[in-house]
């Protein structure tokens, strides 16, 4: 008769506690719950809900991943704030610590702890002042923007970002780069100025899609490869503005937007965008978001009303454990 052994070449363990660096089709038995368990490789993606920030907010960004997430600024009733909030995975703190202009609509760049944060909405008005976060306090840079603006788009990382798009008086293409100390203005901006779009990816590849284009919405995508930015013919399959995104220039995720508030969720591969069969939990718009294709957050927005609802993104492929039952 044959065995496990036999078959696989290695006996089924005896865990006290589930691995942590599991492969696909692992077998285990669980020997404090007394169950069999197997990594299982998810065939779709799925949100769900985590627990819900401080304050319901819109128009702000996030910044990180899925287990250390910022989130600043944005709108909260009564108005424009610079309230600042973290997230280890499970539960939302304030920081004391705002930022030092409280605006709506800026862009940021970084992670939880060497955050950037830059432009925004003042009201009235725009701002070009830029902000650095080091996991405790702001500091405000005095060399702000060349062009102010707000509802943009932000890429890269605290000390080589990138800022696209947005509105000043009207709906621009123009980009900047920074280098941790100053902003230079790059000649070539985005082929559709657009506003209330998403961006993601590095100073030298990144990616803006969807917003609008100050007439319409628009799923219209184009990428960045460090001077030029090259239209994509294949656009979001949900034109929408007030999304927001997450990942890399080659493996990125779109959620939400508006009109009306949506939770659909798309995946980018470099070339094709792919509606997931999967929305999210809460549909909204002008929400914030950050973290991987295969491991996204996201946070605040409208559905309306305003929003603190958090929910995290697994992505299809990602491992889990799934319990086997035995009759």
């Amino acid at each position: 008769m044959a065995t496990y052994k036999g078959i696989q070449g290695f006996t089924i363990q005896n865990l006290s506690a589930d691995p942590t660096d599991g492969n696909e089709g692992q077998v285990w038995y669980n020997s404090t719950s007394n169950v069999w368990k197997v990594q299982e490789a998810t065939a779709v993606g799925a949100w769900a809900s985590g627990n819900n920030m401080n304050t319901a907010r819109i128009d702000f960004q996030g910044a990180g991943t899925q287990t250390a997430a910022l989130g600043a600024g944005g709108y909260a009733a009564p108005g424009k704030t610079g309230a600042t909030e973290e997230y280890n995975g499970s539960t939302w703190s304030n920081n004391p610590t705002g930022l030092n202009t409280p605006r709506s609509q800026l862009a940021t760049a970084g992670t939880q702890t060497a955050t950037l944060g830059f432009g925004g909405n003042i009201h009235p008005g725009v701002t070009g002042a830029t902000e650095t976060y080091d996991g405790s306090t702001w500091t405000s840079n005095p060399t702000g923007l060349n062009t102010a603006r707000r509802a943009w788009g932000g890429a890269g990382t605290q000390t080589a970002a990138l800022g696209f798009g947005g509105y000043t008086t009207t709906v621009v293409g123009t980009t900047e780069e920074y280098d941790g100390s100053t902003w230079t203005a790059n000649p070539t901006g985005l082929n559709t100025a657009r506003w209330l779009f998403a961006g993601c990816g590095t100073q030298t590849a990144a990616l803006a899609f969807g917003g609008n284009d100050g007439t319409a919405n628009i799923g219209t995508t184009e990428e960045y490869n460090g001077s030029t930015w090259t239209a994509n013919p294949t656009g979001l399959n949900t034109a929408r503005r007030g999304l927001s995104g997450a990942g890399t220039q080659t493996s990125a995720l779109a959620f939400g937007g508006t009109p009306p508030a949506t939770g659909a969720t798309e995946e980018y591969d470099g070339s094709t965008w792919t509606s997931s069969p999967v929305s999210m939990n809460t549909a909204r718009g002008y929400l914030g978001g950050c973290g991987t294709q295969a491991s996204g957050l996201a946070f605040g927005g409208t559905t309306p009303p305003f929003t603190a609802a958090t929910e995290e993104w697994t992505g299809p492929g990602a491992l889990v454990t799934k319990t086997i039952t035995v009759s």
